[in-house]
């Protein structure tokens, strides 16, 4: 189906007028020129464009409870459409800049961000999909499946990401195309409004907000999106396995049993070094082992590499500033080289190639190199630990960390010369140490391919096509090389046990398998206990056990880690459980003080909805002015679920609601107890006081309980005491 004329015109004038907008802006001497040059811009603009047309009638929406229309709830509010497919690097990267649009001028100041969700994979048409995208990636604005694209070809839309600044009446008054266009869309979107405010024809009233939420509740995991595997310290260990807990914000490591030996970060975002508790990521992928010692994580959202020491428990920053950067060249060290979503990582041992040892080859050294998946800049980059002589006897510094591969062009390129191939969004990383090859999965163009370590050589592998310009060329096809066919491949693991390479053919559901040899891929069929074939839903990660028989599989929208046995093709789902020492969200100091009575609900689980209220037992008492009054919840395991979890009291009479999500359980087991930790700051006449306590509460499963229990509780604070009763 072709595009309009007309909306081919419109889109093509408005792109050239805001281009050259764009460049008056550029020779601006200050602020006041440039919002004197947009608001004459706006007279012309408002004047001459016309409404577009109204979102199709048939369209599933996301974040609100029904459809938005420009006619009806979307007239008189200036609104930005991101048309967005939710695989797309520079997609997500406009995110955060959205989110600062939106905090800085709300719904009732009259800004909507609408997220058109414009489909490049089938994949991404299915609505189930991109809900969980939008889940993921944390959106919080509507956001429309327009699962024809019909609003992208009237438009005649031409790339993602695409941002259509419309005002309040539909009509189009800026483009924006691409990335990092913050400042531009700040100063656009405020002047929009001042400008039809003045008109008098900007509306204050609100959407019909609903963020959408479906996880599996009974899951610990929230979009796991990497694992990965090491031996034990010593032959009669069992290996321990890292999983990069994306939704969560932390890494988890367990034993090949599922117990959690350690949890490092925690469920929001930030960007933190530090202690296994005090230390923050943001939506984290690649893991990679170094030593039992030493793990390192491609932190995506925060832009950089961090490094976990396990023998002193403590979180650093190796490379990347928390801010996404567009270098494509590096070179620099730490946090003074800028980094852009690093997607995985791997660790890669070699030789030194220094020529002074090579009269005695036991005196080579061996140098450990991190491999990273920069995911968006299109590039492979490394990250040299110590000083080392590698490609061409080229010598890098410790520390440096530089792209080594890679033109940073979106393309299927394939070269002899590593700094002429290009890559299209790589993803997944594995190495193959005898034949020192990295094999890659490039998500974008579809393809798993690989880069010889020893000269930079990169070559194809499977999927994809020859023409390196071609990023269309998907589907489901088992076959040799350029025949077989992915969907968007995030993950990939060598095994050396049976010469394969397992991809995590992600938008295809499925695992697959390419012989090293032969470059022949094949579909994984695994089998569950009750005899079905196990579906997956966009698997994003994949390792081997030191055996070769096991392989662990993060399936990514089922918050699952999968056990696949290579030897019969069985599969079982590995059971993270923690125990009661992690269960513990922190040591909280205070006396505890536990209401007797019990919420009961029933044994399939269900939500109690709890009221606190506050009281003091002295006359004299109050909260200090201006102290910070905090509060937090800890809850046995992470099956259990509050949408909050800790935060401030500014004053008593304010209350507290919780809604404890709780978990499937057993009659037969004891009532659990969770407590809320409360560290306030008191004052008694002219003498002012720390104030720390625990309430303790029971939970119990019980037939004579609620899906939906309700409890209300009094809660008398003293300078000594606390009461805790039934209101």
């Amino acid at each position: 189906m072709s595009s309009s004329p007309e909306g081919q015109d419109m889109l093509d004038a408005l792109a050239y007028n805001c281009s050259k907008l764009s460049n008056d802006l550029w020779e601006a001497t200050g602020p006041n020129e440039k919002r004197k040059l947009v608001a004459e811009y706006l007279k012309s603009a408002d004047r001459d464009s016309k409404s577009i047309k109204d979102f199709s009638e048939d369209l599933d929406w996301f974040n609100v409870t029904e459809p938005l229309s420009f006619e009806g709830s979307l007239r008189g509010k200036i609104v930005v459409l991101d048309f967005f497919t939710y695989c797309c690097i520079n997609c997500m990267h406009i995110l955060p800049d959205l989110k600062r649009l939106e905090h800085l001028y709300s719904i009732e100041d009259g800004l909507v961000v609408i997220g058109v969700h414009s489909a490049k994979f089938e994949n991404e048409k299915n609505s189930a999909n991109i809900r969980s995208a939008v889940q993921r990636y944390e959106i919080t604005h509507p956001v429309v499946n327009d699962v024809r694209s019909s609003m992208w070809r009237n438009l005649h839309v031409q790339c993602w990401p695409t941002l259509l600044i419309l005002g309040p009446r539909a009509n189009p008054i800026f483009v924006v195309m691409g990335e990092g266009h913050f400042d531009d869309l700040k100063l656009y979107v405020s002047s929009a409004l001042k400008f039809y405010k003045d008109k008098g024809a900007i509306q204050s009233h609100a959407l019909p907000i609903n963020l959408t939420t479906n996880l599996v509740e009974s899951s610990h995991l929230q979009f796991p999106g990497k694992i990965a595997c090491i031996s034990g310290p010593s032959d009669n260990d069992n290996p321990i396995y890292a999983i990069s807990d994306s939704g969560n914000h932390r890494i988890l490591v367990v034993n090949s049993e599922g117990t959690v030996l350690h949890r490092i970060g925690g469920r929001k975002p930030g960007f933190v070094d530090g202690d296994f508790k005090k230390a923050r990521f943001n939506a984290p992928q690649g893991v990679a082992f170094q030593s039992n010692d030493v793990l390192f994580v491609a932190d995506n959202e925060n832009h950089a590499i961090r490094k976990i020491d396990f023998e002193n428990k403590q979180v650093t920053t190796v490379v990347g500033t928390g801010q996404q950067g567009c270098d494509r060249i590096g070179g620099k060290s730490g946090r003074d080289q800028i980094l852009s979503s690093p997607w995985d990582v791997a660790v890669y041992r070699t030789k030194d190639l220094d020529m002074s040892f090579h009269s005695d080859e036991t005196r080579v050294p061996q140098k450990d190199v991190v491999l990273i998946a920069m995911a968006g800049i299109h590039q492979i980059w490394a990250l040299f630990l110590e000083e080392t002589i590698w490609w061409k006897f080229r010598k890098y510094s410790a520390g440096s960390c530089l792209a080594i591969a890679g033109n940073g062009r979106e393309e299927n390129r394939n070269n002899i010369y590593p700094n002429n191939a290009a890559f299209a969004q790589p993803s997944g990383l594995t190495t193959n140490r005898d034949a020192k090859e990295l094999y890659l999965a490039d998500s974008e163009s579809s393809s798993i391919r690989k880069i010889s370590l020893s000269d930079g050589k990169v070559v194809a592998v499977a999927g994809g096509d020859r023409n390196p310009l071609d990023l269309f060329s998907f589907g489901d096809v088992d076959g040799k090389q350029f025949a077989a066919k992915f969907q968007h491949p995030l993950g990939v693991a060598f095994n050396s046990k049976d010469n394969c390479i397992y991809v995590a053919d992600t938008y295809n559901h499925k695992i697959k398998k390419i012989n090293a040899t032969t470059n022949v891929a094949t579909t994984c069929v695994f089998l569950e206990d009750c005899g079905s074939t196990r579906t997956f839903s966009e698997p994003a990660g994949l390792c081997v056990d030191p055996t070769g028989r096991y392989l662990f599989i993060a399936d990514t929208n089922n918050h699952q880690i999968m056990v696949a046995d290579l030897s019969d093709m069985s599969i079982r789902p590995l059971k993270i459980k923690f125990n009661a020492q992690l269960a513990e969200s922190a040591d909280h100091p205070g006396d505890i003080y536990v209401y007797e009575g019990t919420f009961k609900v029933l044994p399939d689980g269900g939500k109690v909805n709890l009221k606190l209220e506050f009281g003091y037992l002295e006359s004299n008492i109050k909260l200090t002015a201006g102290a910070p009054q905090r509060w937090s919840l800890a809850l046995p395991s992470d099956a259990w679920r509050c949408d909050t979890m800790s935060g401030t009291i500014n004053s008593l009479n304010d209350g507290l609601t919780l809604d404890v999500v709780v978990p499937k359980g057993s009659e037969q087991q004891k009532p659990v107890q969770s407590t809320v930790n409360f560290k306030l700051n008191l004052c008694a006449g002219d003498v002012c006081f720390p104030k720390e306590f625990q309430l303790g509460l029971n939970f119990a499963h019980d037939v004579t309980g609620a899906s939906a229990a309700k409890g209300s509780l009094m809660v008398q604070i003293g300078r000594k005491n606390v009461v805790v009763s039934k209101e």
